[in-house]
Order: structure tokens, then sequence, then C-alpha cells
């Protein structure tokens, strides 16, 4: 009798955790060894679509556990009934998760709880400050906690959990599987998203600013010394995609909204916003996946933010950490936009997350460790 194919079920919600499971996904469906089983949690259920519908993915089972103004206690409790509602229903032989979200940690912990083997992708990232960023240190910790294989970017990581005592058998470096789909989605074909834009004889300078620790006032700081980078440089086009949150929209139109050389834009779906990051003379982000993402295309990066898990990027050059005080990004973007030479160094270093074939490597690993239980 031909034993069951096991079963992989990959868990996301936000639209970086799809981008970044994209590759996964595939990379498992081409193995007839294995069946897989995708669940998403909802976070970002329009933005999810976009990426999902082209990639041709489709979602097994659909949460829906959003609601607005959610507290973490409340979406904590919703996403552990309705993992147990999924487990109960199609019992995985392993859940894969992805990087540091509350409903990835609730994932692996609702796998824990019913004894399912836990893949960890995007494992030992870490700044070792448990409340930056909030909640995310805590839950990719946690993770590591009830992870059976921990799917490393870098050396680095890897080394980071070493250090925590976890055993060297269950970690594999692999490359960011944020940069595959980066590649995927560079060869194809994708309109300018912003057409009326003019960019003759101008530099466009890409924002993206959005984490719950940058809200209040860091973010206020951060929009302040964006709008006095664009008064200074009439010659810049700075387009922002606004998140949705209303803790991000009211002050982003507070103190850019009247600046004509700041687009304040719709949400971007990601193949609209790799688009906008191949044309960047330079982008600003709290973002961890652009911190990744923006190397490969050549783009200098500032980082906004006071520590990043992405130290790496840092160390080969590719991005800078300049905080969220106003003088000093004022500071560091001034020198980026009056030096092309100092511009071109950051832009032309050498990403350190990999050659975009980490896929493949999770799934090799994957298989192994089934072929390795008795």
């Amino acid at each position: 009798m031909e034993s069951k194919k096991p079963l992989v079920a990959v868990v996301f919600g936000t639209r970086p955790e799809a981008i970044k499971m994209v590759p996964v996904i595939r990379a498992l469906q081409a193995r007839p060894e294995l069946s897989t089983l995708v669940v998403s949690t909802g976070q970002h259920k329009q933005m999810l679509a976009q990426i999902l519908e082209r990639f041709r993915i489709r979602v097994d089972h659909e949460m829906d556990l959003m609601e607005p103004d959610q507290s973490l206690y409340r979406l904590s409790s919703k996403a552990i009934a309705a993992f147990e509602q999924v487990f109960l229903k199609d019992r995985p032989d392993m859940l894969l998760v992805q990087g540091d979200t509350t409903t990835a940690f609730l994932g692996a912990l609702s796998a824990f709880y019913g004894k399912i083997p836990v893949g960890h992708v995007e494992a030992g990232l870490r700044t070792n400050d448990k409340y930056f960023p909030f909640p995310e240190e805590i839950n990719r910790r946690l993770i590591t906690c009830c992870a059976d294989l921990n799917f490393c970017p870098t050396l680095g990581n890897k080394e980071n959990l070493l250090r925590e005592g976890v055993p060297e058998k269950t970690l594999h470096v692999t490359g960011n599987t944020g940069i595959d789909t980066l590649l995927l989605a560079a060869g194809m074909d994708h309109p300018f998203p912003l057409p009326d834009l003019d960019l003759k004889g101008k530099r466009m300078v890409l924002i993206t600013v959005h984490r719950r620790e940058s809200f209040g006032e860091p973010m206020e700081r951060i929009f302040s010394a964006i709008r006095e980078i664009a008064l200074a440089y009439p010659d810049v086009e700075v387009v922002y995609p606004v998140h949705l949150n209303p803790n991000v929209q009211k002050p982003a139109r507070e103190i850019l909204g009247t600046v004509p050389n700041i687009r304040l834009a719709a949400p971007m779906d990601y193949f609209d916003f790799v688009r906008m990051m191949s044309k960047a003379h330079l982008i600003l982000t709290d973002s961890g996946g652009v911190q990744e993402e923006a190397p490969t295309l050549g783009v200098p990066v500032l980082v906004l933010r006071n520590e990043t898990e992405r130290p790496e990027a840092v160390e080969a050059g590719t991005v800078r950490l300049v905080g969220t005080r106003r003088e000093d990004i004022v500071r560091e973007a001034r020198l980026l936009l009056d030096d092309e030479g100092e511009r071109r160094k950051l832009g032309n270093a050498s990403n350190p997350y990999g050659d975009g074939k980490a896929a493949p490597r999770i799934v090799e690993a994957v298989l192994r460790y089934f072929q390795a239980d008795p």
C-alpha cells in the first residue's frame, strides 16, 4: 500500500509574509513527494489577493482574523482558536511560518500544542531588545522555542541561534526567500504605477514608513525630516505610498500633504512597488523587507529605525541605519543626494541576502526531515 505523502501547511497573513512564502509554496508544489496546504490569516486581505493571483497561489483555509483597531490580546485569542480548527480539519505533518508576526508565532504555538513539527522561514533575526521592534522581537524568539527546523537567511542569523543554544542540526542557511520573489517579479512585465509622475530631469526618493514602534512622536520626526528634504531639493520627487493605518495616515497628511513635490500615493501592490524601487534614486524606509530587496536592485537605503535585526546589510554597506531623529535623517539624505560617489558606494555594495535560490534549499531540508523521521 502506498504511504501517505507528508502534508506541509504554509501560513501567512500579511503581504510581506506572502511575498516571502510564494517561492516556498511554488517549490513545495513542484515536489510530487509532498502535499501542500495554504493557510491565510488574512491581515492584508486585499493586498494578499494581488500577490496570490499573479503567482497563481490558491488559499485552502481563510481565517479572516482581522477587525478594526484590534488589540494583540483579541487577535491572539481568535488566532489560536482558528488554528485549532484548521488542524482538526486538515492535520498537517509540518507547519511552515515566516518571520515574526503575531500570527506566525501563534501558528507555531498552536502547532506545538498539536505536536506538529514547525519550520521557521527567516529564523535567527535579532535586535536583542525585547521591545524593539514590538512585538516582533519576542514573536520570533518564541517561534524559535517551537521550531524543529530553522531556515536562516544568513550565517549571522545561524550564529545568533547557536549562541542561544539552538541545536545546530535544526539550522539551515538558505538565503532569504524575499530575494527569490523579487527576482521573479523583476522578470515580469509591469507598467510604471504612476504614469502622471514626470521624472524627467528629476530624482525620485521612495518612502515607506509603517511600523508600530514608529507611531506617534518618532513618526512625526520622520515626516518632518522628509518635509525638510523635499523643500530643500525641488528637483527631487518624493513618493510615499501611505499605509492604511490611521496612525500613519493622519500625521502623513498633516505634515507632508501640502508639499508640492511630495506625492502621497495609495498603497501599492507588490509588483507596483518593485517597479518603483527599480526607478528610485534613494529609499528611506522602516521596512525589513526593503532592506533586503533594494540592494538587489542597486538602490541605496536609509533605515529609519534605531536598531535593525538585519545587521548584515549594514555591515555589507548596502544600507545605513539613521534612526528617527529629524536632523540625522536630513543629514544622511543630504549626503547621498549631494554626493553621487557616496550614493554609488552604497548602491553598488554586494547584497548579503542570497542568490534567489532559498526556497529550493528550504524544501530540500523539509524532505530530509521527513526521510529521517522513523
